[in-house]
């Protein structure tokens, strides 16, 4: 054996069984038929056949990144939470994506960006699932699969279409301020590190004496808040589909590690009841005058996956992965995602999918969840059930049996929520159009909205349209009708 061959590895079977030929099927002479014995010709073109899971049905197209969590303030007044008590710094995973377009689409439509994060804690993992918008389209999540039908491709010809989104929008009010939103700047994020991140759903925290509070999370971008123009992004969508995939990537490997700063609002528990806006409404914000921002910690960037399949494509965000100190509020999408999105990752990668890298906690696991496709961890238990004699696992509820939730009470119904004393669909579109935006911005908002209305929406639905702007501004509204009716 030459010097060069021994260090070359020599290829294996997915058994490790060494093969063959890299270049030639098992035949019966040279022109002879394939053998189907020829075990490691039909391993590869099985595996091959298998080697895509399905897509996600939302947030298909995405990157990511190992990181760490580092708290920089003392928040443990208001959680006791292990990743943001003083000083921690935590393993965590980030995926970045959009929400409408498949695998092969453009980084750079509009669209909002998913902002999905995976702490690696002391008592297991904790995920919080949100977007770069505080912010969303809807409040109920019996409209969510609605909603994102609306957004994607028509039963009949397979292309995505205008009049969907905007007949759904402008039957759906409470859309208006995630919609003037997504058609503002910050719709198409220069790049991921170009723009924030937020849990945008209330979120309860429990301290070490038991007591509650409700906050929202906000991942303030350290490098600035930067957008593309809609024409810049229509050329870079032709120039190079994969722009925010390949800079993420591209500024890790250089060392230019992206940062975020994470900060909190807070609101006594009490105040829910009273407050001026619902808040627990995932249309809403929490403004910063009532509730200001307090810092955190810093999430760091600085690890590229070794395998963008193995460790970005299968990895399984969900809101339901939730540690001791941290709950959830009476969010009505919130408590729907709880269900839906670990029910996704059982479908698309299988019931096992927690002992893949990337969702696999860095701790021990302990329990009863035994057998199915893929599974390849024993459950130790020392009996499959509970309770059990045989040294099984037990829940601590003297350490994790903290009261977590808050009072309801009534009859069962399908109502919307209560409304509180400024609670409208409209008003905080509004205020954003006027008192957040700059004429230049509001020129740029006027544009992106005419420009997508004048593709392919029909009369009543474009008429409705310009309503559903003047609802939210008047001015706005006219602007926007001489844009695409020139009256």
């Amino acid at each position: 054996m030459t010097e060069s061959s021994q260090k070359i590895p020599y290829t294996t079977s997915n058994h490790g069984v060494p093969v063959q030929s890299d270049e030639h099927s098992l035949t019966i002479g040279d022109t002879g038929p394939i053998l189907l014995h020829d075990h490691y010709l039909i391993e590869k073109m099985a595996q091959f056949n298998r080697e895509r899971v399905p897509e996600r049905v939302v947030h298909a197209k995405g990157a990511g990144a190992y990181g760490t969590f580092t708290v920089t303030n003392d928040v443990s007044q208001f959680t006791k939470a292990d990743l943001f008590q003083p000083g921690r710094t935590t393993e965590m995973l980030a995926r970045f994506s959009t929400v409408a377009g498949e695998q092969g689409s453009p980084d750079t439509w509009r669209d909002p960006r998913g902002f999905a994060l995976k702490f690696y804690t002391e008592v297991g993992n904790y995920d919080l699932v949100g977007n770069n918008t505080p912010i969303f389209f809807v409040r109920d999540p019996m409209k969510f699969q609605d909603f994102i039908r609306s957004q994607k491709r028509r039963p009949d010809n397979g292309m995505r279409d205008h009049d969907m989104q905007w007949d759904f929008w402008t039957l759906s009010p409470e859309s208006a301020h995630m919609v003037t939103w997504l058609m503002g700047d910050r719709g198409i994020p220069k790049t991921y590190r170009h723009m924030n991140g937020y849990g945008s759903h209330t979120y309860m925290w429990i301290n070490g004496g038991g007591a509650r509070f409700w906050i929202k999370y906000h991942m303030k971008t350290d490098h600035g808040i930067d957008f593309l123009t809609q024409a810049e992004a229509d050329a870079l969508a032709g120039e190079d589909g994969d722009a925010h995939r390949r800079d993420l990537f591209d500024s890790i490997a250089s060392g230019n590690a992206p940062s975020w700063t994470m900060y909190i609002q807070v609101m006594p528990f009490e105040d829910a009841a009273d407050y001026r806006f619902n808040p627990f409404d995932l249309t809403k914000v929490w403004p910063h005058g009532d509730y200001p921002l307090i810092e955190v910690g810093r999430m760091t960037l600085n690890r590229n996956p070794e395998d963008y399949f193995v460790h970005i494509e299968q990895a399984a965000f969900e809101p339901s992965n939730l540690v001791p100190g941290i709950s959830v509020s009476p969010d009505k999408m919130l408590l729907g995602r709880i269900f839906s999105y670990a029910d996704t990752h059982r479908y698309r990668i299988g019931p096992n999918y927690a002992q893949l890298p990337p969702n696999r906690p860095h701790v021990p696991v302990h329990s009863y969840a035994k057998d199915g496709p893929m599974r390849y961890e024993p459950a130790r238990t020392g009996a499959p059930y509970a309770p059990n004699s045989y040294g099984g696992p037990a829940a601590d509820t003297a350490r994790y049996g903290d009261p977590q939730g808050w009072q309801a009470a009534g009859e069962m119904v399908r109502e919307a929520y209560r409304l509180h004393r400024e609670d409208d669909d409209w008003g905080q579109a509004g205020t954003q159009v006027r008192e957040v935006l700059d004429e230049a911005a509001r020129d740029r908002l006027v544009s992106n909205i005419s420009g997508h209305l004048k593709n392919g929406v029909s009369r009543p639905v474009l008429a409705r349209a310009v309503q559903y702007w003047r609802n939210v501004d008047q001015d706005l509204g006219d602007r926007i009708n001489k844009e695409v009716n020139g009256d």
